[in-house]
């Protein structure tokens, strides 16, 4: 990932999102894997590269009170936006991730296919050192990454693949709460393993 990344981005979205290959009608395994970290609807959620995912409006028909969504791309979340009419309880951030400095802690951290583009160890150590900023002492995450035999490449970029072990260990000092092995089907047909880890801060 480079300084064009929001350009990039950017150009992804300027069809819209639903044959994009990492589109999802209702995010099921995330939703899951928050109720397992222990998620309540007073619990505050970060989305970290939510674009424009369905995510938020499944936490919002779940009665979800406080839902930040963060994306490089404003384009990706003016579509949730448009989709579920700005509703109050959800702040919309576009900002470069590891660029961004958290303006307070949430209870719970999610990222789906962001971590796994991170190829650089370097930019993996600032991940973690930000998602320790944005979490509240012993708050929860949920992070979704290509598995060890997922893509190589997504949208024209090499990403990291990941084990479950993998992820705990460069999460570090981590309670796991539970793994998954979810292997998610494109609007085209293809089939992308992904590993999922939830769990708490120690």
């Amino acid at each position: 990932m480079g300084p064009d990344r929001a350009e990039r981005w950017d150009g992804r979205y300027a069809a819209g999102d639903t044959d994009l290959s990492w589109y999802q009608e209702h995010a099921r395994t995330s939703v899951e894997l928050m109720d397992a970290a222990g998620r309540t609807r007073d619990t505050s959620v970060l989305d970290v590269g939510g674009g424009a995912s369905t995510l938020v409006d499944d936490l919002l028909a779940a009665g979800q009170r406080d839902v930040t969504v963060l994306d490089v791309a404003a384009p990706a979340l003016a579509i949730a936006r448009r989709r579920l009419g700005d509703p109050a309880e959800v702040t919309w951030i576009v900002a470069d991730l590891l660029a961004w400095e958290p303006p307070r802690r949430w209870d719970l951290w999610h990222d789906r296919a962001v971590l796994h583009f991170l190829v650089d160890a370097g930019d993996r150590d600032a991940y973690v050192r930000l998602l320790r900023r944005a979490l509240r002492p012993g708050g929860a995450f949920v992070i979704g990454t290509f598995a060890e035999d997922g893509p190589t490449h997504c949208s024209g970029l090499p990403v990291q693949r990941y084990t479950a072990p993998d992820l705990a260990d460069l999460l570090g000092d981590v309670t796991i709460v539970e793994q998954r092995r979810e292997v998610h089907h494109t609007p085209g047909g293809a089939a992308q393993p992904f590993t999922w880890l939830a769990g708490t801060l120690r």
